[in-house]
């Protein structure tokens, strides 16, 4: 079982940087990534859609033989919540989103959080809720970016029409005297650099893909899961519909040690 890939899905692009996170931080483990490219993005679809195209993946994954599931997409995560209990056996660990960021946060010194995300990912008040349970000291002011990401799966980050929307973003009243911003959704860390030049590096960016990577190391090794065999490691990526963005960021990530495969999962 320890030999067994590493399942991670997204709706597109953006779990690649959880993806390119675990193969740092657990360099001998294989991945199995299923990017749904048909259906993104997940931010604008309603709770019962995306919950019925995530357990559509999670079994795919669960037929590869995958040993744990990332859900790597925050509106995603906040729309399961503990339902994949239903459908995925108990011995099969399941890491969302979440749960490793404000665990995160509880650890931390400043106070207040800007928190960015998906329509679907601020509307389910999921991190706000969690916040309060386990750090209620700590506010976090959440803002719904929904152009952030159909803009990063075009390609359009590291240049004038990103800064200027995240800018615009930024702005906003709702995120005014935060110390610290929390990208809450996994696409975000591609534009990293553009919101450090918009926000002059006045507060610090939260790396989300490193926090959750770091998580699912200490699970596989608690759950004595890591993989110990000395093969190289398999990144193997499917995607329910072929785009150029998708193959270019997988490429930009894992070099051309990828194998990109198209498949329909039924939805």
């Amino acid at each position: 079982m320890s030999g067994n890939p590493i399942g991670i899905f997204d709706s597109g692009i953006g779990g690649l940087t959880v993806a390119s996170a675990v193969s740092a931080i657990l360099p001998q483990e294989h991945i199995l990534y299923f990017g749904d490219t048909a259906h993104l993005p997940y931010g604008d679809k309603s709770s019962k859609a995306i919950l019925h195209y995530s357990q559509t993946i999670m079994r795919f994954l669960l037929e590869n033989h995958c040993k744990c599931i990332v859900i790597a997409c925050n509106s995603a995560s906040a729309s399961i919540g503990e339902k994949y209990k239903q459908w995925i056996p108990p011995t099969i660990p399941v890491l969302n989103v979440i749960d490793p960021v404000i665990q995160h946060l509880s650890k931390r010194k400043e106070l207040t959080f800007g928190l960015i995300g998906t329509k679907r990912t601020i509307q389910s008040g999921a991190f706000v809720k969690k916040g309060r349970e386990v750090c209620p000291k700590k506010t976090i002011k959440s803002l719904a970016t929904p152009l952030l990401a159909p803009m990063i799966e075009e390609g359009f980050y590291n240049n004038t029409i990103s800064k200027t929307i995240i800018k615009n973003y930024l702005e906003n009243h709702r995120l005014k005297g935060i110390e610290s911003l929390i990208l809450a959704c996994t696409h975000y860390p591609l534009i990293a650099a553009d919101i450090s030049i918009v926000t002059h590096q006045r507060m610090s960016i939260l790396n989300v893909s490193d926090i959750i990577a770091l998580a699912l190391k200490d699970r596989l090794t608690k759950d004595n899961l890591l993989n110990t065999q000395t093969d190289p490691p398999n990144y193997t990526f499917f995607v329910s519909d072929y785009t150029h963005a998708f193959e270019a960021a997988a490429k930009r990530f894992f070099g051309e040690k990828i194998k990109l495969k198209e498949i329909s999962v039924h939805h």
